[in-house]
């Protein structure tokens, strides 16, 4: 018996082969917590990549004093996909010409056009989004430019497939109010 507890005493401070040990066990996790860090800093980065093109395609808009039109669209939608680096099938552009009534204190659509998968807005999904739309003076006009880029984190750490949505709305600049041409329209 005394054998044993001598065994096991010898066994219990021995060192030799302990670091070798400490690195395979925890190796995997410094591996993981660094791919993790990565595809945490990436979401972050594709999230501010997208707000800045969605503001770019905003000020674009409203600058513009023709009307727009199908294939300016389409264009959009190509720059967005060009300034994100995605394809053009994994992002969706929404713009929507707004203003305000304070008689009826509500906020109408001009119009609304898409090119992507999401629909165009109509006057009720504008009054749901009454608290993202800005205050106005009555009669006052807004683009309003919505971006949905999909998002696939380039490691599979534990976050998930997302859709990354960004809503900014500009003042036209150069005229009361940016048109489109129906006629052109999907």
């Amino acid at each position: 018996m005394q054998r044993i507890f001598t065994y096991l005493r010898s066994f219990r401070d021995e060192d030799r082969g302990s670091i070798a040990v400490e690195t395979v066990l925890i190796l995997p996790v410094l591996f993981w917590g660094y791919l993790s860090m990565f595809a945490i800093f990436d979401a972050y980065r594709q999230h501010s990549i997208n707000q800045k093109a969605a503001y770019t395609i905003g000020d674009i808009i409203s600058r513009e004093t023709n009307p727009l039109d199908a294939s300016y669209m389409s264009g959009t939608q190509q720059m967005l996909a060009y300034l994100t680096a995605n394809e053009v099938s994994d992002v969706a552009i929404r713009i929507t010409s707004v203003t305000y009534d304070e008689d009826n204190d509500e906020y109408i659509k001009f119009w609304s056009e898409k090119k992507g998968w999401m629909p165009a807005l109509s006057n009720e999904a504008i009054q749901a989004l009454r608290e993202d739309l800005p205050i106005m003076p009555d009669n006052e006009t807004v683009v309003v430019v919505e971006t949905f880029v999909r998002y696939d984190p380039p490691f599979n750490t534990g976050l998930t497939n997302r859709e990354i949505h960004n809503f900014v709305f500009t003042r036209p600049r150069y005229a009361p109010q940016v048109l489109f041409n129906e006629s052109t329209s999907f």
